[in-house]
């Protein structure tokens, strides 16, 4: 979380870091095998598992997997349908065996656009997993970082207090995350391409941004450590210059 100064403030270095994924490449992996897009998909959902496990295992707080922006309701209606049921089967059975290992697993984005069964498995699987405290995993779903500060701002009008801590409360309650996020330490992009795309624009400001060319459905505890690897070369100074040694 950032002060009104814009300085950095400890709560970004408590609990492990915080690290998101833009899971980019499940198409263009199905396609490049001959495979319709769905079996892209599919691919992508065990490689969420995967990344879940080795979070859980090297040191991560928080893991944010940008899942399904708004713009995405623009694909063919038969490759949504495709998405929301293996989002569906992750909810279901995924999440329980992960919550099991120390998981906790939550949702930001709107979720009145989410087909009905797809929203009983999301409360479903937040209740499950609420105890489990060794990692907090968010799925960003129909997400849009524009969006949400723009209705975070909304809020801040009929406020007296326009200090960043309140607009990050504001905004975790228009984002429907409950709390707010701690700051993103480290921004990972799959799948070759370097772009934000409308993930969660306040919470990256002061992240270290890392792009592989790997897709998603490769992506793997390999990779997660290269990312971390060079996450962990980088000099952090958060607009100030570093101490005189």
């Amino acid at each position: 979380m950032t002060n009104g100064n814009g300085n950095h403030s400890a709560t970004s270095h408590q609990s492990g870091l915080h690290v998101a994924i833009i899971m980019d490449g499940s198409g263009r992996w199905a396609t490049a095998r001959g495979l319709p897009r769905a079996a892209g998909h599919r691919a992508g959902r065990a490689a969420v598992r995967r990344a879940v496990a080795t979070a859980l295992e090297c040191g991560i707080g928080v893991l944010t997997l940008f899942t399904f922006s708004t713009d995405n309701w623009g694909r063919p209606e038969s490759e949504i349908s495709e998405l929301m049921g293996t989002f569906e089967d992750f909810f279901s059975l995924d999440a329980p065996v992960l919550a099991g290992r120390g998981a906790r697993v939550t949702v930001i984005g709107r979720r009145d656009r989410l087909p009905a069964s797809l929203q009983d498995a999301i409360e479903n699987a937040e209740a499950a997993s609420r105890a489990a405290g060794k990692l907090h995993v968010r799925f960003a779903i129909d997400y849009s970082g524009r969006d949400a500060i723009l209705n975070a701002a909304r809020r801040l009008q009929q406020t007296n207090d326009d200090t960043a801590e309140t607009f990050t409360l504001l905004l975790a309650e228009a984002e429907h995350a409950g709390e707010p996020a701690r700051d993103v330490d480290l921004l990972i992009r799959t799948g070759g391409e370097q772009r934000l795309s409308n993930c969660p624009l306040w919470e990256i400001a002061y992240a270290e941004l890392y792009f592989t060319p790997c897709l998603w459905p490769d992506f793997g505890p390999a990779e997660l450590d290269a990312a971390m690897q060079e996450f962990h070369t980088r000099h952090r100074r958060f607009g100030a210059l570093p101490a005189m040694v």
